[in-house]
């Protein structure tokens, strides 16, 4: 077992994942050597995810398997967002735990490893600065980037500013930080220059991005210069753009630029003015009507993915019923549907009419069986056009691939007869469609659809 190895498990969303690659990557850069297998690690270190109660369980249990088969010499390092939201409280659910870093200061990890070598430990260290102003700053020249095969995210920003009643990020994360246009430019042109054919912008929210900056609708800027500082790069997908804030130039920008996918994600969370009022988040309807439609008339192919949350606290039968109303009348081509994860860090833990779990589950599943018949009939109009598509696998005789429409782990996927090598885009004419997926043959002289 090398004295200077890591083992590194990432847990959570794609966010999560770029905060793993940066650590690795400083890890790395300082004679530490990344190892597939914990038994043969120095250090084993967890980035955990602590949005909502699964998430936090998944966490402790990964954690509690690596410390009960540590050995005598490993370290264990918990790093990440429960690290952030629990700090002491996390040790005690983790006998064996020995250092606990938090998500102000991912940066830290060599030093804090360092140290926490250097030392007896009978009791954990922690390093959990709640400066949030060091988000975001002092990136060790780590790029905020994780490759998953030939797509690659940039995180542009990191913390939230917004007052979601059932989020504890602000409480993570801190405030917005941006990060300084000319350092997601660099990425961008890097990882194009290595191969990516797909930038995923994330964020907690996109379309803040650059307020913190003195900067006025920043996303749309950045979104003409990456693309024109990477002229190879072949899609620019936009992820979490925030409700109330997609401008008018940012639905020009994604119409007028053809790198720009049509596809756009705004988390609505629900859909009856009183529940969103109660989530603190926006309740205008008529907005998301409004702009809906003056996207769908820019881009008469875009991509709409939302995400609901059903079961909030005090959710009434009509309010549900008029989220089923609202999904009917939208049309949304993904939607994502989550049960209410009581929070009692946040201000909806507090809240009056709790749910039964009985309920939640049960209206979860009801929305997704509408869902389910919107995607099917979505994906049936695109039977006999041909689309785009970045394969990611091969194998058998068939491969897999994503269309435009398609964000890597939350959507669907292009399921194409024959075997493409991972990593082309080729035209693939639709021949069959299932809820989520579709089916479909390479070929080469038919015209793509218009996006």
């Amino acid at each position: 077992m090398s004295k200077k190895s890591f083992y590194l498990l990432s847990l959570g969303c794609s966010k999560n994942t770029v905060d793993s690659d940066s650590m690795a990557t400083l890890l790395t850069g300082n004679g530490y050597r990344g190892v597939e297998r914990p038994e043969r690690a120095d250090v084993l270190l967890v980035n955990t995810c602590g949005f909502i109660g699964p998430a936090r369980e998944e966490s402790i249990q990964a954690l509690r398997e690596l410390a009960g088969h540590k050995k005598r010499n490993q370290l264990l390092i918990a790093a990440g967002c429960l690290s952030q939201l629990w700090g002491p409280r996390l040790a005690a659910e983790v006998p064996g735990l020995d250092g606990v870093i938090g998500t102000r200061r991912w940066m830290d990890i060599v030093d804090f490893i360092e140290r926490a070598r250097g030392r007896a430990h009978p009791e954990p260290m922690y390093h959990l600065p709640t400066d949030a102003v060091t988000v975001g700053d002092d990136e060790r020249g780590a790029p905020r980037v994780a490759e998953q095969g030939a797509s690659a995210y940039i995180k542009i920003a990191d913390g939230c500013r917004r007052p979601c009643a059932f989020c504890t990020i602000p409480a993570i994360k801190g405030t917005l930080r941006s990060r300084r246009p000319e350092l997601i430019l660099a990425e961008a042109r890097a990882q194009v220059a290595r191969g990516a054919r797909e930038l995923i912008l994330i964020a907690q929210d996109l379309t803040d991005y650059g307020s913190d900056l003195g900067l006025k609708d920043g996303l749309p800027q950045l979104i003409t210069d990456i693309t024109r500082e990477a002229p190879a790069l072949d899609w620019l997908r936009l992820m979490y753009a925030y409700p109330g804030a997609v401008s008018d130039r940012l639905i020009e920008v994604m119409a007028n630029n053809p790198k720009v996918v049509k596809y756009l994600d705004i988390p609505l969370q629900h859909a009856h003015p009183d529940t969103l009022r109660r989530m603190r988040r926006p309740s205008n309807i008529d907005w998301v009507h409004r702009t809906v439609a003056k996207m769908r008339k820019a881009m008469p192919a875009l991509a709409v993915r939302t995400t609901f949350i059903v079961g909030y606290p005090g959710e009434t039968e009509a309010e549900f019923q008029s989220l089923i109303d609202f999904v009917e009348a939208m049309r949304f081509d993904r939607v994502g549907v989550f049960t209410y994860s009581y929070e009692a860090d946040s201000p909806s833990g507090a809240l009056p009419g709790q749910l039964p779990e009985d309920v939640k589950e049960a209206r979860r599943d009801a929305l997704m069986r509408v869902q389910q018949g919107i995607s099917l009939a979505r994906n049936q109009s695109f039977v006999g056009q041909t689309l785009q598509t970045l394969v990611e696998g091969s194998n058998d005789g068939l491969s897999v691939g994503r269309s435009y429409r398609d964000a890597p782990e939350v959507d669907g996927l292009v399921v194409i007869d024959g075997e493409v090598p991972p990593g082309e885009m080729v035209p693939v004419k639709i021949t069959g469609a299932m809820a989520y997926d579709l089916t479909g043959t390479v070929v080469r002289e038919q015209p793509l659809i218009r996006l």
